[in-house]
């Protein structure tokens, strides 16, 4: 296989270019692959692309946060590095395996070796060389680190087992040398590769460290089981916890300054079949301080939130599911309201960033405080603005009302399915009809939405199916509401590709995707009369609101998303 002399009878090169680029090949160990792509003869795309064909080997690209830690480390560093070869995919005794050279016979001399020691037969794939290097990124930034940590207990391995006979196991190597770095791993992983959450699962035979980013779960590490209880207490201990007690789940947390950030991480534990399960939520304080202009909010939404604000008294509501950037918003709003001349006080569990200025509260069940309990102190405390965590119960639901008819602002959260089910939700918490026109100024439905990496996405030309799912969501859309939108003539849509900047994952961050409902004249009417979710729709729409799906695929026109992530979002099928 040539691939110069290929590009050369393809008419891509010239006779004399492809006998300058032969003489290139070996110089300080430059392959042919390297030689064209360094003298931008052809993209790696297309070269690949090539390759695969005159090899008859299927061209793959390889998402690092799809390929477990240990799948990784099937193939030794060593033989991975030297012959640029990874394994990518497990599946009981069979492994994929992706090659940049395939042809090397030094390569698969190799690649005949490490079956015998691992017993499992493989398939070979090609994978391109910025893909490769990717995948290699993955193995040295945590699996290095964790290996080597992991060679320090090993070597203190009989330390270890002699405190396994003197201590209860709650008490092991908590604050040992390998287990504190160990811990630090992890956590300047996450918080390097920008991860919302850490799962840290054990299970029959080892532990497997999960990561959260941009709203998705991925395996990121596998470790031996034995360290976990070490693991665990290690981050009680940081968190002020108990490590004695592993039978009841129990709350805390710690802060780190890891580079230049200080970084907040809550943690919960929860006793599971095969030890504690621990959970920790990252909590970046920049971005805790994002500014009420950096929301993502625009046109009708930003109008009716800026005007509610406005107001003396009357609440505003969030809704949507736990990780949808609720908490994110209602901050944004309390540091625009935060004035020297008003008291800002809030009843919050758990309290997710510091905010100076305001009076926050953390509420403590287990000892009868309560939201119920915090907001009655709170009326006590003179506020001119409460928020209140959340809305649980018809006790609180009533105190809430019963703080915006006398005069305060008050946020605070619902959990419904949509921000029209926020009215008949109320009603069913026990609050009169006639009484929700009179507090209730908006209420604030959203999601986090990934975005494309605008490095690497590719625009095309949808098929007939995607086109009719997008034009049947722009019908929906009111007159009123088309005027903030600007839809195109001619439809695209931008796919996720992946590349070096967003680690191959196509997406590089989230933002939010918002339904409004404002308080008009016709929805009052309707609460007294008929507080169907059915009908409240219908008005919601007269008044120009967009709906979840609908923005979603308004993020798909404006080229910031794709049709998947909107389908996944707005949660239909």
């Amino acid at each position: 296989m040539n691939l110069i002399d290929e590009l050369f009878a393809n008419g891509v090169l010239s006779e004399e270019r492809a006998n300058a680029l032969k003489k290139e090949i070996g110089k300080n160990g430059k392959t042919e692959e390297r030689v064209l792509l360094d003298n931008k003869v052809i993209s790696e795309e297309a070269l690949f692309q090539l390759k695969s064909k005159l090899s008859r080997i299927p061209l793959k690209t390889i998402k690092p946060e799809s390929v477990p830690q240990d799948v990784l480390e099937l193939i030794p560093e060593e033989a991975s590095s030297n012959y640029k070869m990874v394994a990518f995919s497990k599946t009981e005794n069979f492994v994929q395996i992706g090659m940049v050279y395939p042809e090397n016979i030094l390569a698969q001399n190799a690649l005949r070796f490490l079956p015998n020691q691992g017993k499992f037969t493989y398939h070979i794939y090609l994978l391109t060389i910025s893909n490769f290097n990717i995948l290699s990124q993955k193995r040295k930034t945590i699996g290095l680190a964790a290996k080597k940590a992991l060679d320090e207990l090993e070597q203190e391995k009989d330390q270890l087992l002699d405190n396994f006979s003197k201590t209860q196991p709650s008490q092991i190597v908590a604050d040992d040398a390998p287990v504190v770095k160990m811990v630090q791993i992890i956590l300047r992983h996450a918080v390097e590769t920008k991860s919302s959450d850490i799962h840290i699962e054990p299970g029959r035979e080892k532990i497997n460290v999960r990561f959260r980013k941009d709203g998705i779960l991925k395996s990121g590490l596998s470790l031996p089981l034995k360290i976990h209880v070490s693991i665990a207490a290690r981050i009680k201990i940081l968190a002020g916890l108990r490590i004695d007690e592993t039978r009841v789940p129990q709350d805390g947390r710690f802060s780190l300054r890891i580079g230049e950030t200080d970084i907040d991480f809550r943690v919960a534990t929860f006793p599971s079949l095969y030890g504690e399960k621990v959970e920790l939520r990252v909590l970046d304080t920049s971005m805790g301080s994002k500014k009420f202009e950096e929301l993502g909010l625009s046109g009708r939404n930003l109008e009716v939130i800026k005007s509610a604000m406005t107001k003396p008294h009357g609440m505003i509501l969030f809704t949507g599911p736990t990780g949808s950037g609720k908490t994110t918003t209602q901050y944004a709003i309390l540091r625009q309201l935060n004035q020297e001349s008003v008291n800002i006080v809030t009843v919050e569990d758990p309290i997710e960033y510091s905010i100076g200025g305001v009076n926050q509260s953390q509420v403590k069940p287990e000892i009868g405080y309560t939201f119920a309990a915090g907001l009655r102190q709170i009326l006590r405390q003179d506020p001119n603005i409460i928020m209140v965590g959340e809305i649980r119960d018809e006790e609180t639901a009533e105190l809430a009302v019963n703080a915006a008819l006398t005069g305060h602002i008050v946020l605070s959260t619902l959990h419904t399915n949509s921000s029209v089910g926020v009215v008949p939700r109320l009603i069913d918490m026990g609050v009169k009809p006639f009484l929700i026109p009179s507090v209730l100024r908006v209420v604030i439905g959203q999601r986090l939405i990934r975005v494309l990496c605008q490095k690497c996405k590719v625009k095309v030309r949808p098929n007939e199916k995607v086109r009719n799912y997008i034009m049947s969501k722009i019908k929906n859309i009111t007159p009123t509401a088309k005027k903030d939108i600007a839809i195109p003539e001619n439809v695209y849509v931008f796919e996720a590709k992946g590349c070096k900047e967003c680690n191959s994952t196509g997406y590089a961050g989230r933002e939010g995707v918002y339904e409004v409902l404002s308080m008009s004249d016709e929805l009052a009417e309707l609460i007294l009369k008929n507080p169907l979710e059915s009908f409240i729709v219908k008005a919601a729409r007269k008044q120009g609101m967009v709906f979840i799906e609908e923005a979603s695929v308004m993020k798909i026109l404006e080229g910031k998303t794709t049709v998947e992530e909107a389908i996944r979002v707005s949660g239909e099928t």
